[in-house]
């Protein structure tokens, strides 16, 4: 077998990578997450892994582990180990999911469902977020599986179901997760590879999802002092919700320490109002909207002071709300004297994303760190106020989680998205120089 030493000349096999690539991305249409209207089926694209895998396989003689792991029909998980006699640690790569966002070919300059190379981008569904990334895996533990490397570690790459829907649960790696399927991972990092721009990410974070309904007083736009004009009512409330938001929730002092691109944030993002005439005031208005909490809050707090400052407004009667105009009101009296009063109801959507604040002085954040300082000449890592499924429940489990990614966070979720050739060759070589740092570590 041959030496970890050479996994530091590590090269991309382009045609091998930009031939499974384009078998992956050729599956995409099928596998865009947006239920009920699109339910992928992650399976379609196991089936072209397991065919790149097979020569390498045990079952065929080779050192690769293959094992799908299906929960709901169709759609699959993969976990692939590469286990050498005498290992005394183990890295794993995880998070690389087998789903997309889905894409409107009209809005693309290219057929999204089809891998399209100009110079050196490869443009398709996937190719950043997230099945560059499959293939890019794949393609390494096919490298170490032909050069049959002597490793003083062991290595586990797990590519998962149902990243970009949380709203179905036990699909994927959470599944895993409560299947002990992943326990032996906590014995080394953890890389989760669903990042971008080459550069470690060491922040990310929590996403709760938030809506606000206001109930008004149906009544004539002329005649409005005699109703609740509940979308002037809601975008006040949410108003002074993003104001006591703020004050409660700053800017933290260890954001400066992980570079974090902005502070945590409470915004509205949509919004739906009842049906009627331009000359009625809507008697009801949900303003819909995110939180974005670096992980240096607890989401439960916040959560609860959120409903908090709800609850005082309904106590009070709106007295914290400014109007609009002399007509403007939230309580109004019925033709019997009666008072009318607005109401809002606050409701959280849906299990929020935990963020995370990876370990900055864990060995799976310096040789990350270094392996890419070495390839890219330099490393600087960052946070975002993006969010990413279970990582922070992994983290709080044990794991020793750290975030990667080498597509480009430019057209993350975006039309024409692209990756790039030379990125995933250094890549490669970042991933394999992180694999020699612990098999070295080992020795």
């Amino acid at each position: 077998m041959a030496s970890h030493d050479v996994l530091l000349d590590a090269e991309l096999n382009e045609e091998r990578y930009i031939d499974l690539l384009t078998k992956l991305i050729g599956e995409s249409e099928h596998v865009q997450n947006n239920p009920p209207k699109f339910v992928p089926q992650e399976d379609k694209v196991i089936q072209h892994l397991l065919e790149a895998l097979r020569p390498y396989s045990t079952e065929n003689g080779g050192p690769l582990q293959v094992e799908h792991v299906t929960y709901v029909p169709g759609r699959g998980n993969l976990i692939i180990k590469y286990m050498s006699e005498g290992a005394k640690g183990i890295v794993s790569f995880v998070g690389s999911h087998l789903d997309v966002v889905p894409a409107n070919p009209e809005t693309w300059d290219r057929n999204p469902f089809k891998l399209v190379r100009e110079d050196d981008k490869l443009y398709g569904r996937g190719t950043t977020d997230c099945l560059g990334h499959v293939a890019l895996i794949t393609e390494l533990f096919i490298q170490l599986a032909e050069k049959k490397v002597q490793l003083n570690t062991n290595m586990v790459a797990i590519f998962i179901a149902c990243e970009e829907n949380s709203t179905i649960p036990d699909v994927g790696v959470d599944k895993l997760l409560k299947d002990g399927r992943l326990d032996e991972l906590k014995g080394g990092p953890v890389y989760w590879v669903d990042s971008a721009d080459s550069q470690p990410c060491v922040g990310t974070a929590a996403a709760i999802v938030w809506n606000l309904h206001a109930k008004g007083h149906l009544f004539h736009s002329g005649l409005p002092h005699n109703g609740i004009n509940s979308f002037e009512f809601a975008n006040e409330a949410v108003a002074y919700l993003q104001k006591r938001f703020y004050e409660d929730f700053p800017a933290h002092e260890k954001e400066d320490l992980y570079q974090f691109a902005t502070p945590s944030t409470m915004k509205p993002t949509q919004v739906r109002i009842a049906e009627g005439s331009f000359n009625q005031l809507p008697p009801w208005t949900k303003i819909i909207g995110d939180i974005r909490l670096t992980p240096f809050y607890n989401v439960e707090d916040v959560m609860s002071k959120i409903k908090t400052y709800v609850d005082e407004l309904n106590a009070t009667d709106f007295a914290a709300l400014p109007t609009r105009g002399p007509c403007s009101k939230y309580v109004v009296k019925s033709p019997e004297g009666e008072d009318i009063k607005g109401v809002l109801t606050l409701e959280f959507e849906g299990e929020p994303f935990k963020g995370i604040a990876c370990d900055l002085e864990s060995d799976g954040h310096h040789m990350l760190r270094n392996a890419t300082k070495e390839v890219l000449g330099k490393a600087e890592p960052f946070s975002i106020c993006g969010s990413l499924p279970l990582v922070g429940d992994l983290q709080e489990a044990g794991f020793d989680v750290q975030v990667c990614g080498y597509g480009h966070s430019s057209v993350y979720h975006g039309d024409n998205e692209y990756c790039s050739v030379s990125a995933m060759k250094n890549a490669i070589k970042i991933m394999s120089r992180v694999i020699h740092g612990f098999s070295s570590k080992y020795a």
